[in-house]
């Protein structure tokens, strides 16, 4: 399972111009899921993005997690986080689950990260979506659950 995260101010999804998804302070969660992936795999990530330590204390050290500062998640399905770009000019997306698994897992982290207390807007899994991200910091980070 693979997760690029990002501190925002606001982040927000829209499909066929509709609003699905929107948020002000917290992060938006891109997330890609592989063929491989378990529960363990899902535990460890949302656990992880929880619980990450990217928002600034008073001394203005990354000291807070997205808990700490009750902020929110904006969660977005990306398969093409398992895009292999190493051969030729088109990405091979093999390595990416199948749909059904992938919105499996996906609904599941977004149900994990609720239970943690948060509050998780979402995107629509297999549409054509529009993501709007206002990057705080920049902080953005990559998580991978196999390294």
């Amino acid at each position: 399972m693979r997760a690029v995260i990002q501190r925002v101010t606001e982040g927000s999804v829209t499909v066929n111009g509709t609003t699905t998804g929107q948020i002000d302070n917290g992060l938006v969660v891109l997330l890609g899921v592989t063929h491989e992936d378990t529960e363990k795999d899902l535990k460890f990530m949302a656990d992880k993005v929880s619980n990450l330590r990217i928002f600034e204390d008073e001394q203005g050290k990354m000291n807070l997690s997205v808990k700490d500062i009750g902020g929110k998640v904006l969660s977005v399905s990306q398969f093409t986080l398992y895009g292999d770009c190493r051969k030729g000019r088109r990405p091979n997306f093999m390595q990416a689950a199948k749909p059904d698994f992938a919105s499996d897992m996906y609904v599941q982290f977004n149900e994990l990260i609720r239970e943690q207390g948060l509050e998780v807007e979402t995107g629509v899994f297999q549409e054509y979506m529009q993501v709007s991200i206002m990057n705080d910091g920049p902080v953005t980070l990559i998580l991978d659950s196999k390294e």
